[in-house]
Formats: structure tokens, sequence, C-alpha cells
């Protein structure tokens, strides 16, 4: 149930009612990334290229996920960045079969634009 907690902390650390709760789950709320849709990594044809972004991204999100300075802020980004890394090496586990999976390499890229935001 590690995943529900992630979820329980981002709506905490959102300050989200348990009213609010419930419709954020059942409906779109808006804009939740700049990337809503396609991705820039799903733009990207070369493999490769594809492979290291990916890689570039979940490093940086594992070494905010593992900074003292934002383990313990009060900005969520311990939160994107826990969520960026997962869904970046998931992302990656596919890539190294040679499979893009776009719903992983979409969250992967947002999870990782959100730490971001939240960092500055």
């Amino acid at each position: 149930m590690k995943h529900s907690s992630f979820g329980l902390a981002l709506l905490l650390s959102l300050g989200v009612t348990g009213a609010q709760a419930a419709d954020i789950i059942g409906a779109p709320t808006g804009e939740y990334c700049r990337t809503v849709g396609t991705s820039n990594l799903i733009l990207e044809e070369n493999m490769s290229t594809l492979k290291t972004e990916v890689v570039r991204l979940m490093d940086e999100a594992v070494a905010a996920a593992k900074s003292e300075q934002w383990v313990h802020s009060s900005r969520p980004v311990f939160v994107w960045a826990s969520e960026a890394k997962v869904a970046c090496g998931m992302a990656y586990g596919y890539l190294k079969t040679n499979y893009r999976d776009e719903d992983t390499l979409n969250k992967c890229e947002c999870f990782h634009d959100r730490m971001l935001e939240y960092m500055h």
C-alpha cells in the first residue's frame, strides 16, 4: 500500500479535505501537468537519446528524494521526486526492452516537471 500512502501524503500536502479528495479522484480538475497529452519524451524518436533523457530525469528525482533539504521541506518536492523516480524507473524498464510505454513516459516527465516547479 505504499502507493496509497504517497497519494494520501500528496492530498495532505495540498491541504485537501475528504470531500475535495473525492472530487479530485472522480474528475479531472484542470491542467495537472504542463505536458497534458503528449510529452516531449514521447516525441523523441531516437531510442538511445530517449533512454538517456529518462535516466537523467530519474537521477534528478532520486537526488531530490534523498536530499535533506527537500525531505524536511514544507514544499511537496519530496512527494513529486518520489513519484518521478518511480515513473521514470518504470519508463526506463520498458525502454530496456525497446518498448515505449506512453503512459509512464508522460508520468515521468509530468512528475519531474512538478518536482522542479516546487523547487523554485
